[in-house]
């Protein structure tokens, strides 16, 4: 959940900072085009060479799954706002700040938010592989000793686990976008 919530944060703001400034797209994008292409599964342990196993390793493999999905959905979505939005705005002498909060990160809003889900799927994929790969403890462990030992209900039942709270988290940050982001589209 750490790794998750580090992700989504830092994510949807460097996502904001890429589509507003293109100095930070010229200089940040080739990094998470990089990161997105990269086999991050053979990564991971290089990872637990240089930070151990433990809490740190596992956190950064779910960031380093989720962040450029995130981050490249977020600065997509700023970078291709309604440009008839952000003409009115200006021509109403809207200043720059406003331009940004009530014209273009509500219009991103609804990409943004899919970046997210995206992003926290991956993050969950991170989740598994870093309990699979890097510690011998955690869901990670369980699904390992249950399938050694051919208890498949419980392996099966650690794997379901983890569905049902990604599952929940995303159907959690939908229902949020609805409700705060987009009532417009919410079903009466």
């Amino acid at each position: 959940m750490i790794g998750i919530a580090i992700s989504a944060v830092i994510g949807v703001g460097l996502g904001i900072v890429m589509g507003l400034s293109r100095f930070a797209e010229w200089l940040i994008a080739p990094v998470f085009i990089v990161l997105q292409a990269a086999p991050m599964a053979a990564l991971i342990p290089l990872i637990t060479f240089m930070y151990g196993i433990g809490l740190v390793s596992k956190t950064l493999a779910v960031i380093m799954l989720a962040l450029p999905v995130i981050v490249l959905n977020g600065y997509k979505a700023v970078r291709n706002a309604n440009p008839s939005l952000v003409a009115m705005c200006y021509s109403f002498q809207g200043t720059w700040w406003q331009r940004i909060v009530k014209i273009i990160i509500p219009d991103a809003s609804p990409v943004i938010f899919a970046g997210l889900r995206l992003g926290l799927a991956a993050g969950f994929i991170g989740v598994i592989l870093a309990e699979l790969l890097i510690t011998p403890t955690g869901i990670g462990d369980l699904i390992t000793y249950h399938r050694s030992v051919a208890n498949y209900a419980e392996m099966y039942a650690a794997v379901v686990s983890i569905i049902l709270v990604s599952t929940l988290t995303l159907a959690a940050l939908e229902a949020f976008e609805l409700r705060v982001l987009r009532p417009e589209k919410r079903k009466s």
